[in-house]
């Protein structure tokens, strides 16, 4: 059965210039979310997309009155949200089972919450547990359930509640490929055939596909703060196959307008590259990664332009995995992205086909050239006569830009850089940075 994309009824959903910041000490917050506004109408999925980090849990979160937003509002059915509000349920990562209760009696849980009585709880809780299938397990433990199962037990216990909005935060990233793919059909059957009273749903997603297949709408986010970059209507029927050449152009649309450049680029040589600042959080990328997919980008297998979602697929790369190189090799000069391609740079080129001794070499003038904080590390232990300096003493820069996490985070990075590019020595055990092996 194919269901076409219907007309709009009415607005579940409005959020309205939220913000979100966390305090990170007594004179300084770290924003998060910034300006975010979008409409969830009825019968409509709605697929929150971006890279970790982006603000996409946090803005969940706030739409289910689990936490306030610094500023702005949630609607949800005309009214504000200042709570939580009855008519939402949320379905999380992590299944959250109680592990001494059974199948049935955590699915149980939000009703004896809401004082529902007993017998009714269990009619409710028998019923949503056979819609999700798992009919024949109401007594088991959490113990003898897959992850598959364990996530149904998540579904059954947000749908007992009959909410008009289901909000999902990333539920199938838990499971196999193979599961996740059933879960999702599963629940786009109960959508389509109405088997629930459910009018609306928001899903926080990192996978590409997975927004592809579900949604209606795609809004992808951009980070540092978090904020809505584009929002995509998706217009293809139900049930859509991911082989289908109508799916693969979407794909690829998502991918382009996901790496289109933002503001923070300069022109050189007609090519936009990204530039940062000194506390930029930077993305996790170690090495081995970055040298092992310039080397592929470079073997015979492409041409110079290789298409990412082909890429992502050939490496078996997620999303985030897949976009933290990209960022990582476009700051750094050694590639640059293009309606969806990527190319390697001469340096990049230059790189890959290089000894161990050259690459080094020329890592370490890409890394002190582009990334602010390698630059700075090293001018400080160039200018002390002793020629060492604590990583304390930047971790306390780094808190200036970022939280505490992720300024260690950042400067782990920039040391494993560093100690490959041979601009300066780390002691691990006492955190001294040093010119112990100079030039």
């Amino acid at each position: 059965m194919t269901q076409k994309i219907t007309a709009l009824s009415s607005n579940l959903i409005e959020t309205m210039g939220v913000k979100k910041s966390f305090k990170k000490s007594d004179h300084q917050d770290l924003l998060v979310l910034e300006d975010v506004n979008f409409i969830l109408r009825e019968n409509e999925i709605v697929a929150l997309l971006g890279k970790s980090g982006s603000g996409k849990s946090t803005l969940m979160r706030i739409i289910s009155g689990l936490i306030p937003a610094t500023a702005g509002e949630v609607i949800y059915l005309g009214k504000p949200v200042n709570g939580p509000v009855k008519g939402m349920a949320m379905v999380f990562q992590n299944f959250a089972l109680l592990p001494w209760l059974t199948v049935l009696q955590n699915v149980e849980l939000g009703l004896e919450a809401l004082g529902v009585s007993k017998s009714e709880r269990r009619a409710r809780a028998i019923e949503a547990i056979d819609v999700i299938g798992l009919d024949g397990f109401e007594s088991a433990y959490p113990k003898e359930l897959s992850g598959g199962m364990s996530q149904r037990v998540g579904f059954a216990r947000a749908l007992v509640v009959d909410p008009t909005v289901l909000l999902m935060d990333e539920p199938f990233s838990a499971l196999d490929v193979l599961t996740a793919d059933n879960l999702r059909s599963d629940l786009l059957d109960l959508w389509q055939e109405k088997k629930t009273h459910i009018k609306g749903i928001i899903c926080v997603t990192h996978n590409i596909e997975e927004a592809a297949i579900l949604a209606d709408r795609i809004l992808i986010f951009g980070a540092d703060p978090g904020y809505i970059k584009d929002d995509l209507a998706v217009d293809l029927p139900r049930p859509r196959n991911a082989q289908d050449p109508k799916f693969r152009k979407l794909v690829d649309e998502i991918y382009t307008l996901m790496t289109t450049p933002s503001a923070d680029r300069i022109s050189v040589a007609g090519v936009r590259y990204k530039t940062i600042g000194l506390g930029f959080r930077l993305p996790y990328v170690e090495i081995s990664e970055l040298t092992g997919f310039m080397e592929a980008l470079d073997s015979p297998d492409y041409q110079d332009r290789v298409d990412l979602p082909e890429l992502a697929e050939d490496l078996q790369l997620n999303v985030d995995d897949l976009f933290h190189i990209i960022e990582a090799l476009e700051i750094m000069r050694f590639a640059y992205v293009s309606k969806g391609d990527i190319e390697l740079t001469g340096a990049g080129k230059l790189f890959a086909q290089a000894d161990i001794l050259r690459r080094k070499q020329i890592f370490a003038a890409h890394l002190l050239s582009y990334v602010p904080l390698a630059r700075h590390i090293r001018r400080v232990l160039d200018e002390r006569p002793e020629h060492v300096a604590s990583e304390d003493r930047f971790l306390r820069e780094l808190e200036d830009y970022l939280s505490q996490e992720a300024a260690e985070e950042v400067l782990k990075i920039v040391i494993e850089w560093g100690r490959y590019a041979e601009i300066f020595a780390y002691d691990y055990n006492t955190g001294i940075l040093s010119l112990e092996n100079p030039e």
